[in-house]
């Protein structure tokens, strides 16, 4: 019996090809394929290697890398000494506030690179912290190059003359002032050992030399491992001109000077003696 025509398909017409799905996937899977490939070639590339597509593209990616190693080298902030790159002993110079002294002749410093400019100071985060909480391992601890100040009682050690007097001076000095360290090496206390600067005014003042000059400190004397830069010559100057003059711990009698260096010594012998 004849079908009653409900659709235009005739089956008997029909194809094997239609009549079997996996013959009909496999056609048109390699129809996809040829059409891929068909419109990879007729791709137009010139419009990539246009250099006005490619110029700008180049321009935006050099910035882009140049502006992060800006960063990193020069207004990314250092937390502490230890971290701080070989590379940048005795090459680089870091500028901070000083928040803390805490003997004659070394202080913490919260380093701000850029300062201003980069909006320490003014923009809301980046305000250097003020509670010892938030800065407890974010300072880096700085130990002043070629001078040794008097020391204070420590550890059970009595006090020097005009340790206290050292202090006092230097947290007047540079407390909660911005200084610039230029920095030599890491000591064995994982304090940075530099040269710093202050302006007083319109003059960039060096304050190890300061300390000289007033008879507050002496010049470092060690065997191995003192500091100071290209200062030395500069340094043992205002040590000689302060003892001319009797300034500081220069004032009292010379057979009772001791000066920081022989008082530690001092100290370490006596005891170890108390110890055989």
């Amino acid at each position: 019996m004849p079908w009653w025509p409900f659709n235009s398909s005739n089956p008997s017409t029909d194809t094997p090809a239609d009549l079997n799905p996996t013959s009909q996937h496999e056609s048109n899977k390699k129809k996809k394929t040829t059409d891929w490939t068909t419109s990879l070639n007729r791709t137009d590339w010139s419009h990539y290697t246009d250099p006005r597509n490619l110029i700008p593209i180049i321009l935006l990616t050099s910035t882009c890398i140049g502006s992060y190693a800006f960063y990193r080298s020069y207004l990314r902030r250092i937390p502490q000494a230890a971290l701080i790159q070989q590379k940048y002993w005795r090459k680089r110079s870091l500028f901070g506030t000083v928040t803390r002294v805490g003997d004659g002749d070394n202080f913490h410093l919260y380093h701000t690179p850029g300062g201003k400019l980069a909006g320490w100071g003014w923009l809301p985060w980046r305000r250097v912290p003020e509670k010892g909480k938030e800065l407890k391992d974010r300072t880096i601890h700085v130990r002043l190059a070629g001078v040794d100040a008097p020391e204070l009682a420590h550890f059970g050690r009595p006090s020097q003359p005009y340790g206290q007097e050292a202090i006092d001076w230097l947290s007047k000095y540079i407390l909660h002032r911005r200084v610039r360290a230029h920095i030599y090496k890491r000591d064995q206390y994982d304090r940075a050992v530099a040269t710093v600067y202050v302006r007083k005014w319109l003059l960039r003042k060096d304050v190890g030399l300061q300390m000289l000059k007033r008879g507050l400190a002496t010049v470092y004397e060690a065997k191995t491992g003192a500091e100071f830069g290209a200062l030395e010559s500069k340094y043992r100057s205002a040590e000689k001109w302060a003892k001319l003059r009797r300034k500081g711990m220069w004032g009292g009698k010379k057979k009772d000077f001791e000066s920081p260096r022989d008082y530690k010594s001092r100290m370490v012998e006596t005891e170890q003696q108390q110890f055989v």
